[in-house]
This record gives structure tokens, C-alpha cells and sequence, in this order.
């Protein structure tokens, strides 16, 4: 790690990889020892990476063999080029390390996009002209386009201009702050009020390079049981064991498919955390087993606020064993939220995540298969719950948790308690893959949790934030994530309800949602057409598991997103780096969702190449923008030409039925596809019983190569169905791992 001093600051340049490089900063020479919140591995645990140092009498050049770091002599600044000697991620001015705030300002290339900053409001995929507070909050009020601070902060941004792509991860747990182009828009400067100056840049040039770069720092999403990639059905409001029953006989008499039921804060005992109400549930095992028989699995959500209750044994424990966040004065704090006086377990020590993990074994026993964690900024209420919900604020900032204060830990609380319950759930399941999901997070929270965008309203606005809100939570590292179908807030109306699930039903988490004091947004309770498009919409998702699943195999390997932004694929290509209002979703299916009211066409935009109507098997050649109708039953989808997609059989949940037939639609032109399969729910892929088919569309011929891995999926037949083709019939053939060919 070569360490360079300037007028008393000093600079540590560490390079991790040829791409990955961390720069800090500290006055005096003083570098604090610091706590790995979020990075997977130390510096010094990466493999030993060549590279050299030339000194000249202006600068200092590092080179590797993919980049080059230019330090300044005279001023200290920093900036890098690739190898055509392209400047990127430099220095406007000298970085400020002050008592007061650190701060680094980089300048704004010509031509230069920003995207990532974790979860935001804002529709624009585009994140410049703005300011972002990374500051884990409860946001109470509506998610309007002026609402800064959100549940999750993750201090991710990510630049692209055609040939060049970057990012850049300030590692600094602190309320922080990305002026984007806002002040001067000539600079982008991120700043903190405490901590060091401590970044990591990872350069592409390509996005999905940059992804893969953020992954070996931060990690990426364990595979998840495939079940979770189902139908997630919730609402703040099934207040009893009956009411869970009839909800499941609902979905299967209407036959729409469903594989998961959660269960919000009515299900426990007076809002404690780790019981069951005595009278509402008062069989929970049988339940969740009678559940479990017709193909759903139990979620149950878990708050942080232990009820301050000497008969309660959480609190009991946490007090005897000193697991409690402690006020400045050495006292317990103590907060309102559901339980009214609560108390909050320090998450950041290892021992306390432990004890909170195995809490877990009081639902896991009940056969519960997932924990959905909430109010986890955290948030903390002015006034009791039972005197009305008041202002949302969160533990004091000089409280103590471990060696350091709440202002440090605040914005990793959430990523730590998902971290407790993701760890409690493989010690106490331990062949069996859990589900867990997260309101709040930090950077790296793909490794322990899902999320999802918090308390959305029943607004057309709030349909179409969700699409750039995926898709730079994806960017950000976060690629298992959703919001609310038809709203959590207020009440959907028939078509905004028709027309989220047509969407939702392809995000990575799809999960429907409601409020206790909002109608019930079940799929039929719009009536039978609305039912129908959910239906639909649905059992095409479940067709498509196992071209999903494979991606999420990838995002588990590498750390591409689920969802990805147009400019993913086209970086090139400026006409993409604007749209928010379609998807990629995986490198073939382009989906291009409806948001406005009374709409029934919409303009999309086709990239260079040919592409294919998913509905009508229309051609189209782009680049063009062309007008695509979209009747109510109708969301306009698109296959790019080459793709091979994998799809299953219709299913009321994902493990119903093997994947049998497998079919495979093939589109006229070159491309691939790697069909990734295991058993879908333990974790014998990490032992290597998984299989890998790599599906090639080449010359007017598809081939199946060699099945490898030590997974035999279940004899079975292939149907082929070409697309584009001269030959248009379908083919069957039988499926036994070794490598076929068919010519069209």
C-alpha cells in the first residue's frame, strides 16, 4: 500500500485488482483503524495484483494493466486513465479533511451520466442536477420527488459515457452527502461529517464489469430457494389464523399463482417480537404446516423494538446479558414504536447478532421459511403508538454501540440486523435455503437480505418510480428487489392495479402489499377482467422461472443485476441513457410497462439490431422508437434476436411440478443462453450439485451443449419452438444432458 504525504495529508493508494482501487486519505499521517462494515475482505486478503510506480517531477503515476493512477505533485489531486488514455474519476480540487467534514470533488466529464445512489424517489434513471443524503430514514411522508433520505443508504454512484464506465463506493458509515452536478454542474463531490476519506473506484470499461467489480468488494445475493422467486402475497391486516386460510383457499380455487404468504406485526402478541397472539394464532404450527402442504411458505416480519416488559423474556435476556443500545449516560435507551417503550439490540457486536439469530428458532420451530425485516433505520416514534403514530426520528446520535457512537452505526443497523437474521436462519436451517427481507440497508446488504422500496402509494407516479428505483438499486449492488404491487398506501384503482401486476409480476421480488386502512388489493377483488390479467401475468412469470432463476444464478456468481438499465447492454448508444421507463430484463427480454391512466399505447425505444413482438412474433429493426399498442390486457414486450429463453410448464407455485417439458423459444439471429438448474432449495449447489446447459443460436441452428455439473434434472423432453425462422413447426426431442443440435 504506497502512502504519499502532501502539506501533512496523506494518501494510502491500495491496488486490490487490475480495476479495484482504494484510496484514503487522513491528516497528519494518521490513518484510523477501521471497521470492515461492509467490504467482504480485507485489503490485504486479495491476491497480490503487478503493478508500478513511475515518478516524474509533476506526478506520480501507478499503473496496472488495465489503468493508470496520476497523482499531482503540487496539488495532490488524483485522476485515471484507461488504455486509450481516457481521464476519468479526477480530481476538480485537493480533497478537504477537516474536524468538521471530509470531502472529495471530482469533475464532471464531457458527456458524463450518473446513476446508482441506492434507492431514491425520482423517476429520472439519471441521477445528476441533484443532491443525495445517505442518512437510513423512515420516510413517514409520501415519496414525492422531494423526499431525499430514504430507508436504504448506500453511497454507490455509478458514471458512464459511451466506451467508459465506472464506479465509485464511498466507504464512510456517516450521514454523507453526493452533490451531483447540483452546486456546480461541472463537479460531482461527496462528502461526510465524520470518518475519513476512504473510496474504492472500480472501473468497467463496461457496466457489467463494473457490477462484477462492486461483487468482489461488497459481495452479491446468496441464491435464493426458488420459491422466493415466487408470488409474494402481504398485507398490514391479516389479523388472524382464519383469515391466512381463506386468503390461501382463495389463490388455488382461482388457480393464480401464489407461493408465499406474509405475515405482518398482527400476528404477534401485543407487537413482541419472536411470539405469536395467543388467541388470532393460536395454532401457528399447524398453520404454517397446512400452508406449506398446499404450496405456500410463511414469512413473518420482525422489528427491531424489543417491548420494554419485565415479564417478556427478549427483554429479559437482552438486560442480563447487556445486549441493549446504551444512551451516552450509560442507561438503556428506551423509544416508542409498535410495542410503545421499546429497547433496541446493538447489532454491531457479534455476540448480539448471534443471540438475535437464534431468538429466530421461536418461528423457524413453527415452520415459519423467511423473515422479512421492518422499521429498521431504525425508527423510533415521538409519542406512543398507542396515543397515534408521531414523528419518525431514530436512536440519539451519541449513543453508545460498541467502540463508536449511533452516528456511526445508524446507517448500518438495518444491514446489521439482516445480517443477524440471515446468519441465525443458515445456522438454524442449515440445509435449507431461508428467504429474508429488509426495509433498510447499506452497502453490501445484497449478502445478507432482498429489499424493497418501503411505503409506497397507490400512484400511477409510484408505478413508474419503481423501474428506475430497481434498476439503480441494481446497479447499486442490490439486484432482489421490488415495491409494492398496487401500493402499500391509499387505494388502487382496477386498471392501476391491472396494469402494476402486469409489471410487478416480472420484478425480481414480486410482492403485493396494502395498508390496514386501504381496500384489500387481493387480485380478484378488482373483479374478473383485472383478475384475469393478474392470473396471466403471473403464471407468465412462473413460465419464465427458469430463465429467472439463471439469473439470478449470474447475479449470485457475479453480481449482474436482475433488472438492468437500456444503457447496460448499449452503452453506447445516448439514446438509452435517459430512459427510465424500460427494462432489460436479463440481456434478451425488454419489457416497456404502461404508468399513465387511460393509456393505451405507449413510445418505445428498440436498440441497434433486430428484435421480435413477444405477443405477435413481429420483426422489428432498430434503432427506432415505435408506437406499441397496449390494450388493458396488453404490456408490451420484446425479445432481442438470437435469444434462446428457457420456460417452464404452467404452475400454481414454483416447486409444484419438475421442470418438465423444458422449452426453449429461439429467435432468428446469434446469441446465448446458460440454463442453470439444482434442486431449488438447499444449498447442495455450494457442493457443486448444480447443472449448467449452454444453449448457442448460431447460423440457424440451436445447440444444446453438454450438460455439466452434478445435478440429473428428471428425464424429460425439450420442446424448441423457433421464432423468425424458415422453419416454423416445433420440435421435441429427449433430454438426457447429452449435446443436441437442431438446424432450421
Amino acid at each position: 500500500m504506497p502512502t504519499f504525504t502532501f502539506d501533512r495529508l496523506a494518501l494510502a493508494v491500495s491496488v486490490l485488482t487490475p480495476k479495484l482501487i482504494r484510496l484514503r486519505y487522513a491528516r497528519n499521517g494518521k490513518f484510523a483503524k477501521r471497521r470492515a462494515w461492509a467490504v467482504t475482505k480485507d485489503d490485504s486478503e486479495f491476491a497480490p495484483t503487478q503493478s508500478d510506480v513511475n515518478e516524474t517531477s509533476q506526478e506520480i503515476i501507478i499503473n496496472t494493466n488495465a489503468i493508470s493512477i496520476h497523482i499531482q505533485r503540487d496539488t495532490s489531486k488524483i485522476h485515471f486513465t484507461d488504455s486509450q488514455n481516457k481521464i476519468f474519476c479526477a480530481d476538480d480540487a485537493r480533497p478537504s479533511v477537516t474536524s468538521v467534514t471530509k470531502s472529495v470533488a471530482k469533475s464532471v466529464a464531457t458527456g458524463e451520466h450518473f446513476y446508482g445512489f441506492g434507492e431514491r424517489t425520482y423517476s429520472s434513471l439519471e441521477r445528476s442536477g441533484c443532491i443525495y443524503t445517505h442518512w437510513a430514514t423512515d420516510t413517514a411522508v409520501p415519496h414525492t420527488p422531494d423526499v431525499d433520505r430514504m430507508y436504504v443508504a448506500i453511497p454507490i454512484y455509478f458514471s458512464v459515457r459511451p466506451n467508459l464506465a465506472y464506479a465509485v463506493y464511498f466507504n464512510n458509515t456517516y450521514r454523507s452527502q453526493f452533490d451531483v452536478g447540483y452546486t456546480d454542474p461541472n463537479q460531482i463531490r461527496f462528502s461526510a461529517h465524520g470518518g475519513e476519506i476512504d473510496y474504492y473506484v472500480f472501473y468497467g470499461p463496461t457496466p457489467r464489469e463494473v457490477n462484477e467489480g462492486i461483487a468482489q468488494l461488497l459481495g452479491t445475493h446468496p441464491l435464493p430457494p426458488r420459491w422466493a422467486l415466487g408470488y409474494h402475497q402481504s398485507r398490514w391486516g391479516y389479523k388472524s389464523d382464519q383469515e391466512i386460510r381463506q386468503l390461501a383457499k382463495e389463490f388455488r380455487k382461482r388457480e393464480i399463482p401464489c407461493d408465499v404468504i406474509h405475515f405482518d406485526i398482527d400476528y404477534m402478541d401485543g407487537y413482541r417480537v419472536f411470539t405469536w397472539h395467543p388467541t388470532r394464532f393460536k395454532n401457528p404450527k399447524k398453520l404454517i404446516a397446512d400452508l406449506r402442504r398446499d404450496g405456500f411458505r410463511a414469512v413473518t416480519i420482525i422489528d427491531p423494538g424489543v417491548k420494554a416488559d419485565k415479564k417478556y423474556f427478549v427483554y429479559q435476556e437482552g438486560l442480563k446479558k447487556n445486549y441493549f443500545i446504551k444512551k451516552r449516560n450509560g442507561k438503556v435507551f428506551h423509544g416508542y414504536v409498535w410495542p410503545d417503550d421499546s429497547v433496541f439490540a446493538d447489532f454491531t457486536r457479534d455476540e448480539v447478532r448471534v443471540w438475535w439469530g437464534e431468538l429466530q428458532k421461536h418461528l423457524t420451530d413453527k415452520g415459519v421459511s423467511g423473515i422479512w425485516n421492518d422499521m429498521n433505520e431504525p425508527a423510533v416514534f415521538s409519542k406512543p403508538f398507542s396515543a397515534g403514530v408521531g414523528n419518525t426520528g431514530t436512536i440519539d446520535l451519541d449513543a453508545k454501540q460498541s467502540e463508536t457512537t449511533h452516528a456511526e452505526a445508524h446507517n448500518v443497523f438495518g444491514y446489521n440486523m439482516a445480517r443477524a437474521s440471515y446468519e441465525g436462519l443458515r445456522k438454524l436451517l442449515p440445509d435449507e435455503r431461508a428467504f429474508t427481507l429488509t426495509r433498510s440497508g447499506f452497502a453490501g446488504m445484497q449478502k445478507f437480505s432482498a429489499g424493497w422500496s418501503g411505503d409506497n402509494h397507490a400512484w400511477w407516479e409510484h408505478l413508474e418510480t419503481s423501474l428506475p428505483q430497481a434498476c439503480n438499486m441494481g446497479l447499486s449492488g442490490v439486484s432482489f428487489f421490488g415495491a409494492d404491487i398496487g401500493g402499500f398506501n391509499e387505494d388502487a384503482s382496477p386498471e392501476l392495479f391491472a396494469r402494476w401486476m402486469q409489471v410487478g409480476s416480472l420484478y425480481p421480488f414480486a410482492r403485493g402489499h396494502s395498508h390496514t386502512d386501504s381496500i384489500y388489493q387481493e387480485p380478484w377483488r378488482f373483479g374478473e377482467r383485472v383478475e384475469k390479467i393478474c392470473r396471466d401475468y403471473l403464471r407468465l412469470r412462473y413460465r419464465l422461472l427458469p430463465y429467472l432463476y439463471s439469473l439470478f444464478y449470474e447475479s449470485s456468481q457475479h453480481g449482474t443485476p436482475i433488472w438492468r438499465p437500456m444503457f447496460y447492454h448499449y452503452p453506447n448508444d445516448e439514446r438509452t441513457y435517459h430512459l427510465h421507463d424500460q427494462v432489460m430484463i436479463g440481456d434478451s427480454i425488454l419489457a416497456a410497462p404502461i404508468y399513465k391512466a387511460n393509456c393505451d399505447r405507449r413510445v418505445v425505444y428498440l436498440p441497434q439490431g433486430e428484435w421480435f413482438d413477444y405477443w405477435t412474433d413481429e420483426k422489428i429493426a432498430g434503432a427506432t422508437h415505435i408506437t406499441a399498442r397496449a390494450p388493458l390486457e396488453v404490456m408490451p414486450l420484446y425479445v432481442r434476436a438470437g435469444a434462446v429463453i428457457p420456460s417452464g410448464p404452467d404452475l400454481n407455485y414454483a416447486d409444484e411440478k419438475p421442470l418438465s417439458p423444458l422449452t426453449l423459444d429461439v429467435y432468428a439471429g446469434e446469441g446465448e443462453f446458460t440454463l442453470y438448474e439444482d434442486d431449488g432449495h438447499t444449498f447442495g449447489y455450494e457442493r457443486g450439485e448444480y447443472a449448467l446447459t449452454r444453449l448457442e443460436n448460431k447460423d440457424s441452428r440451436l445447440k444444446i451443449h453438454k450438460r455439466e455439473g452434478n445435478h440429473a434434472p428428471p428425464s424429460r423432453k425439450i420442446i424448441i419452438r423457433p421464432h423468425g425462422m424458415e422453419r416454423k413447426e416445433t420440435v421435441e426431442v429427449e433430454d438426457d444432458g447429452a449435446p443436441i443440435e437442431i438446424h432450421f
